[in-house]
């Protein structure tokens, strides 16, 4: 009979593509991934991996039960929902992540309401980005993630997902009380087109939003600086090093010297919560949520 949590290796194996990223992946040790294939190659009397270069590739026999486990696991998690829907009560592990203002603007209101109302519940949290959240949502590394679509350019939703309205998030562009702008009540991103900015890291989801709206509008970024928490990007800001875009959740304490200006139009980021369909059942999925809507309201 095959040993399901060999199966969750495998699987695991499939879906990051390492050994190292397997490990990651499941909260073990590298030497402990081997262990377990070559215990499955036994249990299977085939051979599952090959050595590519200084790596490992799945062979034809591997994928094939890659996909086959995929399903099972997918049918275990659908099990164990229904089995906690049954019972009613939120308990067991649940692990989230959120992206860096929502972990730290929701998560520390959000987990101790978890705590109060559910002591028999363990939960779990890390940072992630956006899209990093959702990839590790549907790989089965975290049970639910926060991530956030802009007003004007979603995030790219897979099949399979189920989700949830968090909180909607106005956005300001952050400047120094000296800036000509700071005494107006609105302001366009285009108005900014000679401002330098501070910005996020590269390739990341908002940084590319930035980009993508500012482009949109005929104008290339002029950015100076990139930071990837909002505070860093706020005290740069108050350094007099440039501007940057300032959504509510993201500026409380506000630094001395900067004053943050609304966005015409209703630019806003629309943040909610994600979690596999087949575990949509679950009581600890449901409390998670009810407990972030209610974070929300209270930083809102």
């Amino acid at each position: 009979m095959l040993n399901l949590e060999r199966l969750r290796t495998l699987d695991a194996l499939a879906r990051h593509g390492s050994v190292s990223g397997a490990a990651e992946g499941l909260h073990i040790t590298t030497s402990a991934v081997s262990q377990q294939m070559s215990k499955l190659e036994r249990e299977v009397g085939q051979q599952l991996l090959a050595k590519n270069g200084r790596g490992v590739r799945l062979t034809d026999a591997g994928r094939l039960l890659a996909e086959h486990a995929a399903r099972i696991l997918s049918q275990v998690e659908l099990a164990q929902s229904d089995l906690e829907a049954q019972r009613g009560q939120v308990v067991g592990e649940l692990r989230l992540a959120a992206f860096p203002t929502a972990l730290r603007g929701l998560f520390p209101i959000a987990l101790s309401t978890l705590r109060s109302r559910h002591p028999a519940l363990r939960v779990r949290s890390r940072e992630l980005e956006p899209e990093n959240g959702v990839n590790a949502v549907l790989r089965g590394d975290a049970d639910l993630a926060v991530v956030l679509d802009w007003y004007n350019k979603p995030l790219p939703m897979p099949q399979g997902l189920a989700k949830a309205s968090i909180l909607e998030d106005p956005v300001g562009v952050a400047m120094p009380d000296a800036h000509p702008l700071a005494g107006r009540d609105e302001v366009d991103l285009e108005d900014f087109a000679g401002d330098e900015w501070v910005a996020w890291p590269e390739g990341e989801f908002c940084h590319e939003w930035l980009l993508y709206t500012l482009r949109a509008k005929g104008i290339e970024p002029r950015i100076a600086h990139r930071a990837e928490e909002h505070h860093t990007q706020l005290a740069l800001v108050a350094a007099g090093l440039g501007v940057c875009v300032a959504p509510r959740l993201g500026r409380d304490p506000m630094p001395a010297g900067v004053r943050a200006v609304p966005v015409r139009h209703g630019a806003q980021r629309y943040i909610y919560a994600v979690w596999r369909a087949d575990a949509d059942r679950r009581p600890s999925i449901r409390a998670a949520v009810e407990a972030l809507q209610e974070a929300a309201l209270k930083v809102g």
